[in-house]
């Protein structure tokens, strides 16, 4: 028997569509000053957050979202069955030790900045599945955390290229649940693959995520059978100035039109005077997009249709040091009010 929640290659369908009935964000300062500050739920008034370590702050940034995503529904931690979460610290540490205070059964992710669109996925299925009727998906970075993990000790104040990207200091949660009607839901999703066309610089990341991006899209439209207008919006995760300029030569080689109906959350998040260079990263920055603005645009009926595509690049700086190129990955991921 064919198996009828398969699209395509990489695509699947949901027959019961999961639907998001809350969602949170906690930002960062910058990001607060950014063109979006009035849609995010909190903004917090310095990087430590009340702890006495950077990443003490992020596990807590991400535990007080979720919190706050399930407070909108009246829920406690123990009324959900699920937390799919990740980040980008090593062991994700900061999902294991929000998770620990939290007490949901857990489901640690890792795929770098495309981890919001890999657990919102993950969490679909599993309530699609029929395994669970309530979960919760959420992510966070840390712009300090991750600086000091990925490149070079904060403390040194290394001058940054101009092709770097400003991780977010961010947080998303949602809320899926089963059976329920009247908001966004999760109608289907595409697994993407590793593509790596041999970029090697730490400092160009949105160069080495555009191909998966891309290939995402395309995976995406050929699976389901949609040309590339029937989003409202297509949004990648954090290609950043660089990269997104990169992705629209790619759409051109691979024949996708979806301007002007494609935007990138590393370019929205941030304006022109703050200083960012090349635009957003991190997992925080699809995050607080999504669960921001983006879901509140869904909510007020100005986007019916959402092809999230968070983006990822795969980088360790163990294997960075050695000499690897840095491999790239994107999941997508539609979300519709039907």
């Amino acid at each position: 028997m064919a198996n009828q929640k398969k699209l395509g290659m990489q695509s699947i369908k949901f027959e019961n569509p999961p639907v998001l009935t809350a969602w949170a964000t906690i930002v960062g300062p910058k990001e607060g000053e950014g063109p979006w500050g009035s849609y995010f739920d909190w903004i917090l008034e310095d990087y430590e957050f009340g702890e006495q370590t950077w990443e003490k702050a992020e596990s807590k940034l991400l535990r007080e979202t979720v919190k706050l995503a399930l407070s909108k529904k009246n829920y406690q931690p123990q009324d959900i069955e699920l937390m799919v979460s990740g980040d980008l610290l090593n062991q994700i540490t900061s999902s294991n030790y929000a998770a620990r205070e939290l007490q949901i059964p857990f489901l640690g992710m890792y795929g770098a900045c495309s981890t919001m669109a890999e657990s919102l996925l993950t969490a679909a299925m599993a309530i699609d599945g029929g395994y669970f009727e309530r979960a919760v998906a959420a992510v966070s970075s840390h712009h300090y955390t991750a600086e000091r993990q990925f490149r070079f000790p904060t403390e040194q104040g290394t001058q940054r290229s101009m092709t770097g990207q400003w991780t977010v200091t961010g947080a998303g949660a949602v809320v899926l649940e089963k059976g329920v009607y009247g908001g966004p839901r999760v109608t289907c999703a595409t697994i993407g693959k590793i593509i790596d066309l041999g970029q090697k610089d730490v400092n160009d990341m949105g160069s080495a995520m555009a191909p998966a991006a891309a290939d995402t899209i395309k995976q995406h439209l050929d699976d389901t059978n949609r040309p590339s207008d029937y989003y409202d919006l297509i949004v990648t995760g954090d290609l950043g100035k660089v990269g997104s300029a990169l992705i629209k030569q790619l759409f051109v080689k691979h024949g996708i039109v979806p301007e002007p109906n494609y935007s990138d959350c590393g370019v929205l998040i941030f304006n022109e005077t703050q200083d960012v260079h090349a635009g957003g990263s991190g997992c925080g920055c699809s995050a607080a997009m999504l669960c921001g603005p983006l879901l509140k645009k869904m909510e007020e009926g100005k986007i019916k249709r959402l092809l999230l595509v968070a983006t990822g690049a795969l980088m360790s700086p163990t294997t960075s040091f050695q000499g690897e190129s840095i491999p790239g990955i994107a999941h997508a991921v539609a979300l519709e009010y039907l």
